[in-house]
C-alpha cells in the first residue's frame, strides 16, 4: 500500500508538470503539494484527553473511565482507568475467558450439554430465586427450561444476546470464584464477579460484580495478543464477540470497514462497551468505555460513541500510511 500510495503521488505530480508545461502556468508548486499531502499532523495525547473531556464535561456529576491500547505500538490512553465501576454486563468477557480456559483444562467440552434451568442460589443466604424473563435481553432460552443444550450454545447467548438466565447457567457451571482467580493470574487485579444476575438479595447488601476499565482492557489485549490461552481460543472468542447484538456504542459512529469485537453493559444510570477495534489495515486497538451517573441511557451511549470517535481518529492520525 504505501508504494501504491508513492505512485500515486508521483503520477499526480507527473501530471501537474505537464500541464504547466502546456500552459506555461507555473501557479501550483509540486513540491509544495507533495510536501502537503505527507503532512499530517498526529492528535498528542493531550489534545486527546481535551476532547474526551468536552464530551464529559456535559454531565459533570456523572463517572467515567477510559482505557486504550494500541495492540501494534504499545501506544496506551487512560483516564480514571483504576476506578471500580459496577460492571453490568461486561463481567460475561471474563465469564466467557474462563469457560475457555475450563475447556482447554480437559474439565469439559464446549459441545457437551448442560440443563437449562432457572432456579440459582443467592450468594447471600443460599435461598434459591430465578430470572425474570421480562427483564432479559433474550427470550428464546426460557423456552428450553428442562431441556439439554449445549455449553457452547449457552456461551453464545451469554454474549451475543446478553441472556441472563445463560449467564447464571454459566456461572453456577463453572463457579464465580474460578473466574476471579484467573482474573488475578492475569492482572486484573480489581474485576470481581462475586454472584449471577438478578440475585437481589446480594444487590441489596451492595455485593455486586465490579471492574475498572483497566481491567477490562488488560482481558482485552490479552485475546488479541492469543495470551489468554491460545490463537485458537482467542479466535473463537473475537468471532462471539463480534456478533454482539449492541454495536452502537464503540462502533457507532466510526467507518463500516472497522469491525468490532465487543461487549457492553447497561444497568440503571450505568452504561458500558469493551472491545477490540480491528482496522480496514489489519491494525488493531483496544478500547473500554465506562460510565455512572446518566439517567438517558440513549444520551450516555451517544456520548461515548463520540468518545470512541475521538479515539478512532486519533489512533488513524499517528499512522501516516496504511501497514
Amino acid at each position: 500500500m504505501r508504494y501504491t500510495f508513492t505512485i500515486i503521488l508521483f503520477l499526480i505530480s507527473a501530471k501537474i508538470s505537464l500541464c504547466q508545461e502546456a500552459t506555461g502556468e507555473s501557479s501550483v508548486n509540486v513540491n509544495d503539494l507533495m510536501r502537503n499531502v505527507f503532512k499530517r499532523k498526529a492528535i498528542s495525547s493531550k489534545q486527546l484527553k481535551t476532547s474526551i473531556q468536552s464530551e464529559f464535561a456535559v454531565y459533570p456529576e456523572a463517572a467515567f473511565a477510559v482505557s486504550y491500547r494500541d495492540i501494534d505500538t504499545g501506544d496506551k490512553f487512560n483516564i480514571n482507568e483504576r476506578e471500580s465501576f459496577h460492571a453490568a454486563s461486561t463481567m460475561k468477557t471474563a465469564v466467557l475467558a474462563e469457560v475457555y480456559k475450563q475447556a482447554h483444562d480437559g474439565k469439559f467440552s464446549l459441545d457437551d450439554s448442560i440443563l437449562v434451568q432457572n432456579s440459582f442460589k443467592s450468594i447471600v443466604d443460599g435461598s434459591s430465586f430465578a430470572v425474570d424473563s421480562a427483564d432479559d435481553s433474550e427470550k428464546e432460552l426460557y423456552n428450553l427450561i428442562g431441556s439439554h443444550v449445549s455449553i457452547r450454545d449457552i456461551l453464545i447467548r451469554m454474549v451475543t444476546r446478553s441472556s441472563n438466565l445463560a449467564t447464571n447457567i454459566i456461572i453456577e457451571k463453572i463457579g464465580a470464584e474460578n473466574v476471579n482467580h484467573t482474573m488475578r493470574s492475569l492482572g486484573a487485579k480489581d474485576l470481581r464477579v462475586l454472584r449471577g444476575v438478578e440475585d437481589i438479595k446480594a444487590f441489596e447488601q451492595g455485593l455486586n460484580n465490579t471492574t475498572t476499565a483497566n481491567d477490562l482492557a488488560v482481558i482485552l489485549e490479552k485475546i488479541a495478543r492469543n495470551e489468554l490461552i491460545n490463537a485458537q481460543a482467542s479466535e473463537e472468542m473475537i468471532d462471539i464477540l463480534m456478533n454482539q447484538y449492541d454495536k452502537n456504542i464503540i462502533g457507532g459512529k466510526l467507518p463500516l470497514d472497522v469491525k468490532v469485537a465487543s461487549k457492553s453493559g447497561a444497568i440503571t444510570s450505568i452504561c458500558h462497551d469493551s472491545g477490540i477495534v480491528f482496522l480496514p489495515d489489519g491494525r488493531r486497538y483496544v478500547v473500554v468505555l465506562l460510565s455512572r451517573g446518566i439517567d438517558n441511557h440513549k444520551a450516555a451511549s451517544q456520548l461515548l460513541s463520540n468518545v470512541s470517535k475521538h479515539i478512532y481518529e486519533y489512533n488513524k492520525s499517528k499512522h501516516k500510511f496504511p501497514r
